[in-house]
């Protein structure tokens, strides 16, 4: 589980971009949320706006490939009292199609997307901070999905030799199996993603019941949200879709007032996933409590 903090200046300024999994809350609102809850409120991605005829489905209505609309409209909504941007930028997650990178929604697009869901309470000045908070968090689970694929994205042997001695000294072991060239050249992709947060993971569940049994070491507020990504892999010139897992807690803010975020993002419990679970942090917790690095410190001092 990594931290991941963002000032509060950088949450309500004009946002590079947002979440493509644009999110709804009947009470969405720019005040604090409690610890257990994420500042951007969330809702069912099934809601429909009520009291109006469906005549298919919500999720026919959705793009497949980002779970929204495909029509949204960057036009200012009637009653709308507060000025939205509309401008869209692209994130550094490149697409599943490699048609480029994903493009996230305007914080005008945002707002209309609620409103078509028929959550026209929404606090239209808290909008862009909600835009802010996602991307931010939707770059860094990226970026952790990338830690996993250099590692794995070479099959499971390749991963072994990467974790062996542990996560700190994962680019020694880059270079010294000559796979730097395969690091650096490493391109997978985001094919899609979907919103969650109904479905506790396995993992969170448990750990809840450890926090119940033992919550000086354990306990924790459960997760805010659950994100399933659905990445494509280059393996020996095949392309192989993975699916990670990520849980979003939020943590006590830092005395400066900058909110803290804790994403834990993993490959799914498949066979394969589990294994590089496995590997990545049986390897790094033995190499830690083995003494690996005063291990190797003594051998150089001896070479010496």
């Amino acid at each position: 589980m990594h931290k991941h903090q963002r000032s509060a200046a950088a949450m309500t300024s004009p946002p590079a971009s947002a979440c493509p999994v644009p999110h709804a809350s009947q009470t969405a609102s720019s005040t604090s949320s409690p610890p257990s809850t994420c500042p951007v409120p969330h809702a069912s991605r099934a809601s429909a706006p009520p009291g109006k005829p469906q005549p298919n489905s919500t999720l026919s209505k959705l793009n497949p490939l980002n779970y929204m609309f495909g029509d949204l409209s960057q036009e200012r909504a009637p009653q709308q009292t507060h000025a939205l941007p509309t401008s869209r930028d692209p994130s550094t997650i490149p697409k599943g199609d490699g048609s480029g990178n994903w493009e996230y929604p305007s914080p005008q697009q945002m707002y209309n997307a609620l409103l078509r869901k028929g959550y026209a309470d929404t606090d239209v000045t808290a909008v862009e901070s909600m835009v802010s908070v996602h991307n931010f968090l939707n770059e860094g689970a990226w970026g952790e999905i990338m830690d996993w694929e250099k590692r794995f994205a070479g099959g499971l042997l390749k991963g072994w030799r990467l974790c062996s001695r542990g996560e700190q000294n994962f680019q020694t072991q880059v270079k010294r199996y000559g796979y730097q060239k395969e690091v650096d050249d490493l391109q997978p992709s985001l094919v899609r993603f979907q919103g969650r947060p109904q479905d506790m993971t396995p993992k969170a569940a448990m750990l809840q019941v450890m926090g119940w049994l033992y919550p000086g070491a354990f306990g924790t507020e459960p997760p805010f949200d659950r994100h399933d990504w659905y990445v494509s892999r280059d393996m020996n010139g095949q392309r192989k879709e993975v699916r990670y897992v990520i849980d979003y807690y939020s943590g006590p803010p830092e005395p400066t007032g900058e909110p803290v975020f804790y994403l834990d993002v993993r490959p799914a419990f498949t066979p394969t996933g589990a294994a590089e679970r496995a590997l990545r942090w049986g390897c790094d917790v033995w190499w830690r409590a083995s003494g690996g690095d005063a291990r190797e410190a003594e051998k150089r001092g001896a070479e010496k």
